[in-house]
């Protein structure tokens, strides 16, 4: 039997009724593919149609050391023709086997690839004639493809693989599509993919059918590429000589390599680099060569009419200054009509409006002074394009960014002709900012999101490696999806390197929204590393890049610092850096094992990413303790300093290595990219230790005791009150440590003793050399019932320390009886996936978004558009049951995602309450709140990747409570609940989640 796969599972209904169909159609695929020969799936998600054993009816594209034809029409698109050549190259890589193209019919072999363009290749518009290819699927259609083996399809011809694309691109796709099933990465240049290689190759019987694409207009904006790119392209391509700065040469050398990647990506739009370059002049043959592969171009938010802003520069900027239409409208419009001029027989988007040089407003005073001349200058604009380009303006594709403060303009009632569409901007860190409403989805130009992967400016700029967890993309990107804004994706990748997996993500999803759901995210990572390397470390290679961006999403590397994490609370600086220290760990094993055609790759997109990152979190802990032991007056604070010396060394180490050793000197400058010691917004020339403040102490040569406790940043002797542990329970049965650390530079013998039986400690005497961390626990068979204290006395160097233990041995539950979450250390922390039940209403509900977040994952809220959702009566509801040991006050501490007022004339809301209680609303973003440099409260979020709300609620009882979350308003997504009975403590991540027994209603 053969599978037709020209079918898409279903859109997903609100309800989600289609959920598990859809997960069990993409394990039924990833199984085709994970069994068939090839061992692997090489289409991520599609159906596995290549194979290299072959049955009856199958595609012999090479077999016996001789490959199949390539047929290209001499009519068609030259970029189909030159991509049937990457095709022929493509094979080669796979098989060693180089395939011939031809262009003749009558010299075609019995088996023959033909490729080409509905209208374009008269064999297969013969085909289509005869009724031997049935094309109604993918006629008219943007950008879709049909590949179907055909047997005897010419006299003389007795199998042939027809690849047909409705359009150029569609073609285009077609031919890539192919590609990639057979192995070939579209990474094989960025990242240094080898094809594993394969003796034959055959296309199974069959009729594989794609498109159109979701997004209809899908790219990728080289920015902030100083030092990086620049750098690169410099050393590799030279510079262009005599213009203010000598730019790097960005010519099509380089660009033809970014037109391919977007292509085999199946996207198709571009800004270019414009920091200092201008793609159009630079090398006119960058224009025609978008053109001629296919890439639609654009510019910038802050480029008009198709001129880059250094065109202006290097013209008038040292007479005249930076464009501004109010002084020189004239030669303005001059400028724009050469530019349109310049580029109207290609294809193109045109960026309409003005703003001011280097990502700066058009000119002071806002909406209210520049209004009526914004409004003008569109108008000049479209009568331009009108008048070079097509009369039918609305026919010419034209969008208005509405970046930073262009969208205050909107705000204030500025509005641009339907046909032009709308790309709205999120906040640079991720986080829509604003979607249409139902009106707004009427606009026949449409809308779209620009998104940031890579951002220089504040309130700090991130520049360096990928920070962008996959699910947090999705996340924001299906809310654009579902409420109409799919006519451009566009994502700044910076200097491109380092953002290969949520670049290929964005685009998968850009090209088809429904397939990659929430909870297919890891399905997702693990057939992108099953690709890349291979399906027996795929799951572990998977888990670890998975961790690493999860990891850095939480907090970006360039905004760490050794107060980022506390080192005395839950552990949590200290877990932090195991974290990455385990993913780096596993990844050195794994490379170990790794083929040597395979080393490079995984090094650039898996070892070193991982290991650079364990390396900065190492040295901003060592920096804590440092600050932390000085304080403390431990002697190994200046060992601390030294660790953080030995840290930025090694640092300075791997970016060397990369730069000049690795592959070569290949990718030399792509880590010339500053990371450590930010004092602003902007990235320092270079790391700089001197932001990283170390503290030597001078160290008497005596012997001196100390203790520290954790959850106290005090040190005994010399701090009043009693040195207390935190609580102790016999239902989440934690242990907790005291420190035993030397004062002087001398050894000393401690001893340790416990008042009670039941207190427990890891060690009891010995020596101190260096600092000593005694465990303490609680034996809970021979604890009494209820409360209990004791006291554990560590003597040493002549002085004595007495650290009190409390320890709650509960009497009605217990872990056999427990139901629910219960309190321990006086909070109740929650991740929410752990509900005790989850309560549709209609189409409203919460859905899981796996791994989401800084710890576990997401609850998200979600329904229709445009609909708020009232508690008691369409709101779905999350309940939490927990037992609590005390009645009064509790503050539930909800930390979210950083979303924002996406939707217009309304804030984000939530509500919480305790039982049978009224909801209590909480506003978690006001209706006019304003996303920008400034708005501490946005810089917080921003930086902390979460929002924070506190709701004061009151318990009459101690016992069984039902905690409730009800939603309002679609897209808050629930990271972590905290229910604060008093004993809190600060931290970053929030204290990890207590013990539970709770059988989840899935």
């Amino acid at each position: 039997m053969r599978l037709l796969v020209s079918w898409r599972p279903p859109k997903a209904l609100p309800g989600g009724s289609h959920k598990t169909l859809r997960r069990v159609l993409l394990f039924l695929f990833v199984c085709a593919s994970v069994f068939s020969p090839l061992k692997n799936c090489f289409a991520l998600g599609k159906f596995q149609y290549v194979s290299d054993t072959s049955s009856a009816g199958d595609f012999p594209l090479v077999k016996k050391r001789s490959a199949a034809d390539i047929f290209v029409d001499t009519n068609d698109f030259v970029g189909v023709a030159r991509t049937a050549n990457d095709l022929r190259q493509d094979v080669t890589r796979v098989t060693g086997i180089a395939p011939k193209i031809i262009s003749a019919r009558d010299k075609a072999g019995r088996n023959v690839v033909i490729i080409g363009t509905l209208g374009k290749n008269g064999i297969i518009d013969q085909l289509v004639r005869e009724g031997k290819l049935d094309v109604t699927q993918i006629s008219g259609k943007w950008e879709s493809f049909l590949i179907q083996v055909i047997p005897n399809p010419l006299p003389h011809v007795a199998s042939a693989l027809v690849i047909a694309g409705s359009d150029k691109r569609g073609a285009i796709y077609g031919i890539y599509d192919l590609s990639q099933q057979m192995g070939v990465s579209p990474w094989y240049y960025w990242a240094d993919v080898t094809a594993r290689h394969r003796a034959e190759l055959f296309v199974k019987a069959g009729r594989y059918a794609h498109g159109p694409p979701s997004v209809k207009y899908r790219g990728i904006f080289l920015n902030d590429e100083a030092p990086d790119l620049s750098n690169w392209v410099r050393e590799k391509y030279g510079s262009l000589k005599g213009m203010d700065g000598d730019p790097a040469n960005y010519g099509h050398a380089f660009y033809t390599n970014v037109f391919e990647l977007i292509l085999r990506l199946k996207g198709n739009y571009l800004w270019p680099a414009m920091w200092n370059n201008a793609f159009n002049e630079d090398d006119p043959e960058n224009t025609r060569l978008a053109d001629e592969y296919g890439i639609v171009m654009g510019t910038s938010h802050q480029e008009p009419m198709m001129r880059a802003q250094k065109e202006w520069d290097r013209r008038y900027r040292k007479t005249l200054g930076s464009w501004n239409y109010a002084k020189e409208p004239d030669l303005l419009g001059q400028f724009w009509r050469e530019g349109i001029e310049r580029n109207k027989n290609f294809e193109n988007i045109i960026t309409l409006g003005l703003r001011g040089a280097n990502d700066t407003p058009m000119a002071e005073g806002g909406p209210e002074a520049n209004k009526a001349l914004l409004e003008k200058i569109v108008d000049v604009q479209r009568k331009m394009i009108g008048d070079v380009i097509n009369s039918n303006v609305a026919q010419v594709p034209q969008m208005w960014c509405l970046y930073k403060e262009v969208m205050d303009f909107y705000n204030a009632g500025m509005r641009v002709p339907d046909d032009v569409t709308l790309l709205w901007a999120e906040d640079n860190w991720g986080d829509v900012r604003r979607l249409p409403t139902a009106d707004e989805r009427k606009r026949s130009g449409g809308a779209g999101i620009y998104y940031h992967f890579d951002y220089h400016g504040g309130p700090r700029s991130y520049q360096w490696l990928d920070t962008s967890p996959l699910p947090k993309i999705w996340d924001q990107m299906s809310l654009a999806k579902q409420y109409g804004a799919d006519r451009i994706w566009i994502v700044n990748v910076g200097h491109l390197k380092g953002y290969e997996l949520p670049m290929e993500y964005f685009m998968d999803l850009a090209w088809d929204s429904d397939k990659w759901t929430n909870d297919n995210l890891s399905d997702y990572v693990r057939l992108w590393a099953a690709r890349e390397f291979g399906p027996e470390h795929a799951a572990e290679i998977a888990s670890i890049v998975a961790k690493y961006t999860k990891y850095n999403g939480r907090r970006k590397p360039e905004l760490l610092d050794a107060n980022t994490y506390s080192v005395v609370n839950y552990n949590e600086a200290g877990k932090v850096v195991a974290d990455f220290e385990t993913i780096a760990e596993r990844a050195e094993k794994i490379a170990l094992t790794l083929p040597k055609e395979s080393q490079n790759a995984f090094y650039e997109l898996v070892l070193f990413p991982v290991k650079a990152c364990a390396v900065v979190n190492e040295l901003y802990f060592a920096a804590a303790r440092n600050e932390l032991y000085a304080r403390q007056g431990r002697a190994s604070a200046n060992d601390e300093a030294a660790e953080v010396r030995s840290k930025f060394t090694e640092d300075t180490n791997l970016m060397n290595y990369f730069n000049h050793d690795f592959a070569g000197g290949k990718w030399d400058h792509f880590m010339d990219q500053a990371h450590l010691g930010y004092r602003g917004w902007a990235d320092p020339p270079s790391n700089n230790f001197g932001a990283i403040k170390l503290r030597e102490i001078e160290v008497q040569n005596t012997a001196a005791m100390g203790v520290a406790i954790e959850g106290s940043e005090a040190a005994r002797p010399g701090t009043n009150g009693d040195a207390v542990l935190p609580q102790f329970d016999a239902l989440s049965r934690r242990q907790h440590y005291i420190e035993v650390f030397k004062k002087g530079k001398r050894d000393f013998e401690f001893v340790a003793s416990a008042s009670e039986p039941w207190i427990v400690l890891s060690e009891r005497k010995g020596s101190v050399g260096k600092d000593k961390k005694i465990w303490v626990k609680i034996n809970w068979e021979r604890a009494p019932k209820g409360t209990a204290t004791g006291t554990i006395k560590i003597k040493g160097a002549g002085t004595e320390v007495a650290v009190t233990v409390n320890a709650l041995n509960p009497i009605r539950i217990s872990r056999k009886n427990l139901r629910g979450f219960a309190e321990g250390e006086g909070i109740v922390a929650i991740e929410p996936e752990h509900f005790t039940r989850n309560r549709d209403a209609g189409s409203n509900r919460w859905i899981r978004i796996e791994d989401y977040g800084r710890t576990l994952s997401g609850m998200r809220a979600t329904g229709p558009t445009d609909v708020s959702a009232t508690p008691g009566k369409d709101s779905p509801c999350l309940e939490y049951q927990m037992y609590l040991f005390d009645a009064g006050p509790a503050e539930i501490v909800t930390i979210t995602s950083p979303i924002l007022n996406f939707v217009p004339g309304r804030g984000v809301r939530f509500a919480v309450s305790f039982d049978d209680d009224v909801p209590q609303v909480v506003t978690l973003v006001p209706e006019k709140y304003s996303a920008q440099n400034g708005n501490q409260d946005w810089e917080t979020s921003v930086k902390d990747n979460a929002r924070y709300a506190k709701t004061t609620l009151k318990l009459a009882r101690p016992g069984y409570h039902t905690l409730k979350y009800w939603m309002i308003d679609p897209g808050v997504v629930l990271q972590k609940v905290v229910v604060d009975m008093g004993g809190l403590k600060p931290s970053y991540l929030g204290p990890p989640e207590s013990y539970h027994q709770v059988p989840s209603e899935k």
